[in-house]
Order: structure tokens, then C-alpha cells, then sequence
């Protein structure tokens, strides 16, 4: 299948948002620099992604046609066989893209290297094109990227790249029935994570973190995932009388299912990747089976 476009999805910068926010760039500065805060880290982070973003673009152009499709239309738009999709960003971007590109390449770019860790971001603004050039001529290296997935008993279901959360949209204590392995018990906690490999650099690792700042550092290692394996863990779980927590982390091995079932009366959800937005209402009456998904992304690698 020969490739017509280039689709470049990106962002708003953080200076962006604010302008949204406030209505003028002197209004935000006003309030950040009132507040003690740094506006010239948000105008210099601004000024460079634009800078890395305009390079890309004048390279890409000379070699493919190519159009700039926002992150919050993603959802939305309709990629096809003919595409090439670059996202140009941070590593969260890329995991909000890879649900939607239906299998279609991703080459994903980092504008600022001094500023983002670029785990999913395998190309910079000078070596790009080498990715480009090997997907036309399909002799490109890629990483597939498993998806968590969550299917309600419903029929509806959720894809995540990185992490799926199951629990309450506030700050209430979720309540569900949680089963593994034939193994089931009763909970109240701060809900659960689930994590795939590609994913468990990030949410996944705050929670190791926070136990080995606790706990140090000689106790605990980080769980050695496989790419077929997805990791769970139970945020702040409540022992009582009526609940239990002998069931709070572990591996979902592939072909192995978690259930959890819903005792939450209302705003019980489930959303994926960090993006509350994209959602899966979760209360009294819902199951919920979380496995890996059959379907992945393809990430381009140099």
C-alpha cells in the first residue's frame, strides 16, 4: 500500500493552555509571575517545541504531503491504510495516538530532548526522516505495543496503552469485588492500576516509588515484566471487617483475566492512559474482565 500522507498530530504547549485559560499571554504571565511561578520556562519549553515542530514540518515536506491534526481530534478522525502517523510530543501523546492507528506505522518525534525522558519517542527533529524514508520503502524496525484491555459485561470496551485505572472519579474510596485466580475478596481502596510493559515506566513505577521512599529502597524491586504480561496494583487498600487484602498487585499473566465488579452505586469509571475523558462508566451492576488485548500499535524504531 503506497503511503500518500503524513498525518503530524500534536499538543498545546503548557503556555498555550494558559493563554486559553487566561485570555492573553501578559494575563498569564501576570498570574504565574504573581504566584512565584517561572513564566520564562513556560515561554522557552513553547518556543522550542514550535521550533522542533517547524523543522520537522520543512523536512517532512519535501519528502511527503502531510496536514496537522490536533491531539483533542484524534478520537475523531478517521486514519487510513495510506497514512503515516507522526506524533511530535511527549510519551504520553504517543500512547493517547497509538488506541486510535488502527495498526497504521507511528513515528514518534521528541522536540525537546533536555525535557522529556522520550521512552516512546525513538526519533529526534535531525534522524526523523531515516523512519519516514524506511516506512515508504517498508524495511522499517518497529516495536509492537500491546494494549490492557477492560470489557465491561455490557459489551463496551477500553484500550490502554500504558495504564488503565479502575475506581471512583473522586477522591472517595472505590469499592468493588476483585477476583484472580479463582481467588476473590471484598475491597475499599484508592482503585487499582493496571499496567502494561510499555507503560509500566510511568504510573506503575510512581507506586514503587512511593513504597521504596517508605519502606527503602533494599526491600522492594521493580516487577520484571514480560511484553505479554500486564501488572497490577491496588492503590492504598483498607483492611475491616468486611474487606480484605491478601489481592493487592501481581502479574495478569496472557490468557489470564482480572475481574473486578463494581460496588460503587455512582461515578464508579474506568479510564485509560491518564485521560479521564476517555472513560468507561463503572457502577453497581458492571464486571469488568482486564486482559491483554489481541490488538497493538506499531511504533517505528531507528
Amino acid at each position: 500500500m503506497k503511503i500518500e500522507y503524513a498525518i503530524i498530530i500534536k499538543n498545546k504547549t503548557r503556555l498555550e493552555a494558559l493563554i486559553e485559560r487566561f485570555n492573553t499571554k501578559a494575563q498569564a504571565q501576570f498570574y504565574i509571575e504573581s504566584s512565584g511561578g517561572d513564566f520564562q520556562e513556560y515561554v522557552a519549553e513553547h518556543e522550542k517545541f514550535y521550533q522542533s515542530f517547524l523543522e520537522v514540518q520543512t523536512k517532512l515536506s519535501k519528502v511527503i504531503k502531510n496536514k496537522v491534526i490536533e491531539k483533542e481530534f484524534v478520537p475523531s478522525y478517521i486514519f487510513s491504510e495510506k497514512n503515516l502517523i507522526i506524533v511530535i510530543g511527549q510519551d504520553g501523546l504517543v500512547a493517547n495516538v497509538a488506541k486510535y492507528s488502527k495498526n497504521i506505522p507511528i513515528i514518534a518525534i521528541n522536540p525537546d530532548e533536555e525535557r522529556y525522558d522520550g521512552t516512546l519517542l525513538p526519533f529526534n527533529v535531525k534522524n526523523f526522516l531515516n523512519g519516514i524514508t524506511s516506512v515508504i520503502n517498508e524495511s522499517f524496525n518497529s516495536k509492537k505495543m500491546r494494549f490492557a484491555e477492560a470489557v465491561l459485561n455490557d459489551g463496551q470496551k477500553l484500550l490502554a496503552v500504558n495504564d488503565l485505572f479502575i475506581g471512583m472519579s473522586s477522591h472517595s474510596s472505590a469499592r468493588y469485588k476483585i477476583v484472580l485466580n479463582g481467588k476473590e475478596e471484598m475491597h475499599s481502596s484508592s482503585g487499582i492500576i493496571v499496567s502494561t510493559k510499555t507503560g509500566s515506566t510511568g504510573w506503575l513505577s510512581s507506586i514503587f516509588n512511593m513504597a521504596f521512599g517508605i519502606l527503602g529502597s533494599k526491600k522492594l524491586k521493580y516487577p520484571s515484566l514480560n511484553d505479554d504480561d500486564l501488572y497490577f496494583a491496588v492503590r492504598e487498600p483498607f483492611k475491616s471487617i468486611r474487606t480484605q487484602t491478601e489481592i493487592c498487585g501481581g502479574t495478569i499473566k496472557s490468557g489470564n483475566t482480572l475481574i473486578v465488579e463494581s460496588l460503587m452505586p455512582n461515578n464508579g469509571f474506568i479510564f485509560s492512559d491518564g485521560i479521564e475523558q476517555d472513560f468507561l462508566q463503572f457502577n453497581s451492576g458492571a464486571t469488568a474482565e482486564i486482559r491483554l488485548s489481541e490488538e497493538m500499535a506499531v511504533l517505528v524504531i531507528n
